[in-house]
């Protein structure tokens, strides 16, 4: 249980390091700026523990497909960012070949 809770919060910072550069203005603002490396540096360091546990492209599917999905959402929702019935189906369709990735994966 523990390596899918690390994955958990590897997601999460690196949903705050991406949402952080956004935020930085590029690196204008120094608050975020900072949160930028500090979110990727925790991001990469929790995530190589997880890897201890779970096979790697199950860990970078899921990392990957899930922060790319959230930090659209949160361009959608935060950012004021453009929305669109393509844009809704492009997010669902990742999140439907993370869950796919990880059926095939407990197939074996």
């Amino acid at each position: 249980m523990l390596p899918w809770i690390l994955l958990a919060c590897a997601i999460m910072f690196e949903v705050a390091g991406t949402t952080a550069m956004k935020l930085s203005g590029g690196f204008s603002k120094l608050i975020p700026s900072i949160l930028i490396f500090v979110c990727y540096g925790l991001c990469f360091t929790v995530l190589t523990f997880t890897l201890k546990k779970i096979e790697v492209s199950t860990v970078y599917a899921i990392w990957s497909g899930v922060g790319t999905a959230l930090i659209a959402v949160i361009g959608i929702l935060y950012f004021k960012e453009s929305v669109s019935f393509i844009k809704v189906i492009s997010i669902a369709l990742i999140i439907a070949g993370v869950v796919g990735l990880q059926l095939g994966t407990n197939a074996h």
